[in-house]
């Protein structure tokens, strides 16, 4: 009859397979663990230097502050990475594109191209 039952308390299965509530009180047996359950607890220290969490929780503005501090200045400092390498990286091509026109010129230009170079040197040095 115990593997009749369902999870719900109360209710039985019979034999012809018809769902109906009993009403009789089950006894409740208490269930002990043989084995003591372990707990497994995790410290996490603070980073060193919280001195901008620190100084808006002093001054009253509020937990937000902090809250927007913990959350923005990682992600600020991710998008300036970006932004640099970015930057960086178009910088490189800029000046590699340069030296091979400048390379082309001189050397399919001949004596004007060479006069082109140079006045571009010059023009350069008056700046």
């Amino acid at each position: 009859m115990d593997s009749e039952r369902l999870p719900v308390p109360g209710v039985i299965r019979l034999p012809d397979g018809r769902f109906v509530y009993d009403d009789t009180p089950t006894p409740v047996v208490p269930q002990h663990q043989a084995v003591p359950s372990v707990v497994v607890q995790h410290i996490h220290q603070a980073p060193p230097d919280r001195t901008v969490q620190r100084i808006a929780l002093g001054s009253g503005v509020g937990a937000g502050t902090v809250a927007a501090g913990v959350y923005f200045g990682p992600l600020l400092v991710g998008v300036l990475t970006a932004m640099a390498a970015n930057l960086a990286l178009l910088a490189l091509i800029a000046a590699v594109c340069a030296w091979g026109v400048v390379t082309v010129v001189r050397s399919v230009g001949g004596e004007d191209g060479k006069r082109a170079a140079s006045s571009l040197r010059r023009a350069r040095g008056r700046r």
